[in-house]
């Protein structure tokens, strides 16, 4: 159990939230986390790259010179994998990256992935009442209250969908917005700091929480 300080709109201390997440053993934190996080990167692969052979190559079908009594090397296509524009040996063709793993093993490399980042934690309270509008500048200047280097990779994690909260960050060009039930181990891993609001952080112990 980890205590986390909640902060206002202005950056003022208001309070204490915590987080209480089932997390793997210290011995063997790494390895699920790493297997979650090769899934998660080989899942987003497309596997579209592909080359042709020799026998996929247009043309070819002549052979080029008589076999002796030229000079030359004997040749009997064109599109040999040692002339320009012949077949490729050994190239890429289209293939499935994707890796498995068991649905409680993937949830416990999450939760132990959040749970690890607590020191880049920051939890505020609510703020999505404070844009009327769509307002990046005054997201930017919140950021810098909470304490957040403007050029550090920041995720912000929200309860549900805030129309107006997604249209003000959605600019700033460090910034990753995600749902609290749609956490990912690579957004965790990669952002130098995790802001999320106190409901977030609720909603991220009744989804994750065993």
């Amino acid at each position: 159990m980890v205590d986390c300080v909640v902060r206002n709109w202005q950056g003022e201390s208001v309070g204490q939230a915590t987080l209480d997440l089932k997390v793997a053993s210290e011995e063997n934190a790494s390895h699920i986390v790493h297997r979650a996080l090769v899934r998660q990167m080989a899942n987003a692969r497309q596997g579209t790259a592909s080359t042709k052979t020799r026998s996929e190559v247009r043309g070819g079908g002549r052979k080029p010179w008589r076999q002796k009594g030229t000079g030359r090397a004997r040749a009997g296509s064109i599109r040999s994998p040692l002339w320009r524009g012949g077949g490729v040996i050994f190239g890429p063709k289209p293939r499935d990256y994707s890796h498995k793993i068991n649905r409680k093993e993937r949830q416990l490399a999450l939760r132990t992935a959040f749970q690890s980042r607590v020191e880049d934690l920051i939890v505020v309270e609510e703020f999505a009442d404070q844009f009327s509008r769509p307002k990046t500048k005054d997201l930017v200047s919140a950021m810098t209250r909470w304490g957040i280097d403007a050029e550090a990779r920041v995720l912000l994690v929200l309860p549900e969908k805030q129309p107006n909260v997604y249209l003000s960050g959605r600019n700033i060009p460090k910034l990753r917005m995600c749902l609290a039930d749609s956490l990912n181990v690579y957004d965790v891993l990669a952002a130098d700091k995790i802001v999320t609001t106190a409901a977030a952080l609720a909603k991220i112990q009744e989804v994750y929480g065993d």
